[in-house]
């Protein structure tokens, strides 16, 4: 980094310290010494309203009903209070400062521009192969008429045909075989999973076209999802990414493989039609009854016991509220597998979760290889959002920039790397002008 980065980053670090002080003295100068106990009735409003989650997703009946009212009831009365006793504007303020010094920790210690070449400018390609599932997305590929602005940019298309069963993976072998010279997909992710490996092992280049669902694996490679024929411009106006691959077992995935109470709700037929009512039905018996999976993992010789939610992704996911919604990956070259584990069995862990990441009921750390079993000879697991039922126990790995991935020059969502979790010790050199010590 050089010196104007230097400086930014001190200026950062400093923003950083100031807000966490201010954080702190707005409600000592409001309410004193009592401000400790605004803070600890703050944290039991947030445990109680942890305790009425957990009852409304491992209960049924009255039980049920009483927290889906106390996770409402218990935040929403810890507000008023504040508000009667004059505490909620400071309180905001002090939340925002919190908030403040957060972000400018983290992006103090962001790491400087590398060494590393860009990614090169490619030629377009002369063969150039395109799979569309017309029923992805809710039709997305007829929507955005892809299948004709795909041939006029010289695509062989090959559409999935919904009246019979096709082979994903054939069909990708079978164009190699044919002289393709690009592998593209606009579909799920399930689907560029698997044209994703056969390019990977031909070591061709692979284009990402947003048409399905979600689309997670193109929201981190910065992909415009809202627009999919964008995606075409790789073809002519492309640049070349090394991103990695995972594998659980010898399935491909490229966003994450789940395990336990995800990967059994989506074996339910009436999943696809009703997720949330499903998920609603069955997450009793799977948190606290018979059906309860009871995973174990071991993460580079850390070992996980009595897991009821377990998510391997490809590359670690950044921070976010819970493990349904990861977050984003900043990067997809790291070589390394992300691990989110719930472990929640009763409503004191449950209240606990406000603790963090650290209070045991959820758990993340990052990986080379992470082995899932069960007392069951087979697991099922989500793999990109598709069930698959694989033997026990499942070893997941990650295969370093496996798979040459083809994205426009110019992207509009491009991932921005940010400094990871807060590192106050390093802030604090930072701000007072010192060189932090490696983290």
């Amino acid at each position: 980094m050089g010196p104007a980065g230097r400086t930014g980053s001190a200026g950062r670090a400093r923003l950083a310290v100031l807000a966490l002080l201010g954080s702190v003295l707005v409600p000592l100068v409001a309410a004193g010494l009592r401000s400790v106990l605004w803070a600890l009735a703050g944290i039991a409003g947030l445990a109680l309203a942890a305790v009425g989650v957990w009852w409304a997703l491992a209960h049924t009946g009255a039980l049920r009903a009483l927290g889906a009212a106390l996770s409402v009831v218990a935040p929403v009365a810890v507000l008023v209070l504040y508000a009667s006793y004059g505490m909620l504007g400071p309180a905001l303020l002090s939340l925002g400062l919190w908030l403040l010094a957060l972000t400018a920790a983290r992006t103090a210690l962001a790491p400087g521009p590398t060494a590393a070449s860009p990614p090169a400018v490619v030629e377009a390609p002369r063969a150039p192969w395109v799979l569309m599932n017309p029923r992805s997305g809710g039709g997305k590929v007829d929507r955005f008429d892809l299948v004709k602005k795909a041939r006029a940019a010289g695509c062989r298309v090959v559409l999935l045909d919904a009246g019979r069963h096709q082979d994903v993976t054939e069909l990708a072998r079978q164009a190699v075989a044919e002289g393709a010279d690009l592998l593209a997909v606009a579909g799920g992710d399930g689907t560029q999973a698997l044209v994703a490996e056969v390019a990977a092992r031909h070591d061709l280049p692979f284009v990402v076209i947003p048409a399905g669902t979600r689309n997670h694996f193109a929201l981190d490679l910065g992909l415009d999802r809202d627009d999919p024929a964008a995606a075409l411009e790789a073809l002519t106006h492309g640049v070349e990414l090394r991103v990695d691959l995972g594998y659980a077992a010898d399935r491909v995935f490229v966003n994450n493989a789940s395990f336990g109470m995800y990967a059994s709700i989506v074996t339910d037929p009436a999943y696809r039609d009703a997720k949330a009512r499903t998920a609603l039905r069955t997450l009793p018996g799977l948190l606290t009854g018979e059906d309860a999976p009871g995973l174990r993992a071991q993460a580079d010789g850390t070992r996980l016991d009595g897991l009821q939610a377990l998510l391997v992704s490809n590359n670690p996911y950044g921070r976010a509220v819970d493990a349904a919604s990861p977050g984003r990956r900043e990067r997809l070259d790291s070589g390394l597998l992300g691990v989110v584990c719930v472990r929640v069995g009763n409503t004191a862990q449950a209240a606990r979760l406000v603790g963090g990441p650290r209070s045991g009921g959820l758990v993340r750390l990052n990986a080379g290889e992470v082995v899932v079993e069960t007392e069951t000879g087979t697991l099922p697991v989500g793999i990109d959002g598709e069930h698959v039922v694989l033997p026990s126990p499942v070893v997941c790995r990650s295969a370093p920039g496996a798979l040459r991935v083809r994205v426009p020059r110019h992207r509009p969502h491009a991932p921005r790397v940010s400094g990871g979790a807060a590192d106050w010790p390093r802030v604090a050199r930072l701000a007072l002008g010192r060189r932090p010590v490696p983290g």
